[in-house]
């Protein structure tokens, strides 16, 4: 199972062990992370569960689909490594990723 951290914006780490083929988007949800809201449950139609890639894996994840990128206009504080955690599937070669939640979600 790979690892997956998601930093909160309080600076808590929440440590998952992922399975491969879920998103980061449900691993939030299933263990609580404050600040992903999922409203859409995934289906990429809202942008409440925006994330910082830590810029160590930016290249390795990848840069968002047009569908994405179109959401992420409606995201708080768009930065060059925001994704929509829906969008990031975890595989093992994803073992170790790191997101953080940011302030608040549009």
């Amino acid at each position: 199972m790979p690892k997956l951290t998601i930093i909160a914006f309080d600076g808590t780490p929440f440590e998952i062990d992922a399975q491969s083929g879920s998103t980061v988007m449900e691993n939030a949800v299933r263990n609580s992370v404050p600040g992903i809201e999922a409203e859409c449950g995934g289906a990429c139609a809202c942008a409440t569960c925006h994330v910082y890639v830590d810029e160590a894996w930016s290249e390795k994840v990848g840069s968002p689909e047009p569908m994405e990128e179109d959401m992420l206009d409606f995201a708080f504080d768009v930065r060059p490594t925001s994704r929509l955690s829906c969008q990031i599937k975890m595989s093992d070669a994803f073992d170790g990723l790191v997101v953080r939640v940011p302030e608040k979600q549009a």
